[in-house]
């Protein structure tokens, strides 16, 4: 694909509980550390009541992004939309578009955690219908003066958004999706898939002509940018890079487990399995050869241009984080972009 190969860094901030302003000054030195080595963005997720992990919230932590990393892109990877009322994400993303000078991407998703869905409430069954409704009147937000608009939670009577957001029409929409039901909704109403961590390649890659097919149904061009997150780990051999990521990945995935991540997952990608069986074509583990290799792979089997690198997991020593921003942009990247 002709677009340059990006690198981006999700800030996922789970911590241990403790220290939520030594926690923060370790998540925001990742964040100097990425726009100074090259990276091309900075991404958060959005949970609540996030037990057994301590984490700050999504836009004002991005906010702040904006103001110390000047040159990365502030990627919302993913609002939990139907959680909310449109016209309040229409004026609060616009604000944070307006405030990075045009570098917000708005990455859009449904969740999945019973918790929160109770206490916004917002009820299970409704989650598809209310996600697009929000995410129609929240483009119209975007690009008209005025919008009338009976929502099935939310009424728009000559409602406007008073800032528009600096790119025109409006910042990128990514949607988030791990059920093919999802990948068919992504290919209608977004800009782009941003393909999940969890799912194995087997999986992505048969959503992912699930994906082409739906894009031609509705008469859409493959997508410029295909925006991929990955567990990535790089060591001086495989071994090594599987030995020291483990203990912090399986406390991660440990927790997904309790939250209900993997009843929400396609057929055979659950994650009740050991650590053995969870490596086998999720992770980007290895050698900065062999994860540059990963890379390229991903990028020709399914036009994957944009991965976006979880580095940092609940417990590990932020030293060990930062390092590895280091090698993915001096020893990865650099074979990645020659080879394509």
């Amino acid at each position: 694909m002709s677009r340059r190969f990006q690198l981006s860094l999700i800030v996922r901030g789970q911590h241990p509980p403790g220290d939520p302003a030594a926690h923060l000054e370790e998540d925001l030195d990742l964040v100097r550390r990425a726009e100074a080595v090259g990276f091309d963005g900075i991404v958060k997720g959005s949970h609540y009541s996030a037990h057994p992990f301590e984490a700050v919230q999504q836009i004002p932590f991005l906010s702040y992004c904006a103001a110390i990393a000047p040159r990365l892109r502030i990627i919302c990877g993913l609002v939990l939309v139907p959680l909310h009322k449109p016209l309040d994400l229409a004026e609060q993303l616009a604000t944070l578009d307006l405030l990075s000078g045009g570098r917000l991407v708005f990455g859009a998703g449904i969740g999945y955690r019973d918790v929160e869905f109770k206490a916004f409430g917002v009820p299970r069954g409704k989650m598809g219908p209310r996600f697009e409704e929000c995410m129609t009147a929240i483009r119209r937000l975007w690009t008209e003066d005025f919008v009338n608009m009976q929502g099935s939670h939310f009424e728009l009577d000559h409602a406007t958004c008073p800032i528009k957001p600096v790119q025109k029409p409006h910042p990128p929409i990514w949607i988030g999706a791990n059920a093919d039901v999802a990948v068919k909704r992504a290919a209608r109403i977004g800009d782009c898939w941003y393909i999940n961590p969890h799912n194995t390649l087997a999986t992505i890659e048969r959503q992912m002509e699930l994906y082409k097919r739906a894009l031609d149904e509705y008469d859409k061009p493959f997508p410029d940018e295909v925006p991929m997150r990955r567990e990535v780990f790089v060591a001086p051999t495989r071994a090594e890079a599987i030995r020291r990521a483990q203990p912090y990945l399986e406390e991660k995935y440990r927790a997904y487990r309790e939250w209900g991540q993997d009843k929400v997952m396609p057929e055979g990608d659950d994650f009740d399995h050991a650590f053995n069986e969870l490596l086998e074509d999720r992770f980007l583990l290895g050698s900065a050869t062999e994860v540059a290799d990963q890379m390229i792979r991903l990028n020709r089997r399914l036009g994957v241009n944009h991965i976006v690198a979880s580095v940092h997991w609940p417990g590990m020593p932020n030293m060990v984080a930062l390092d590895q921003l280091q090698i993915l942009a001096e020893e990865v990247m650099p074979q990645v972009r020659a080879a394509l």
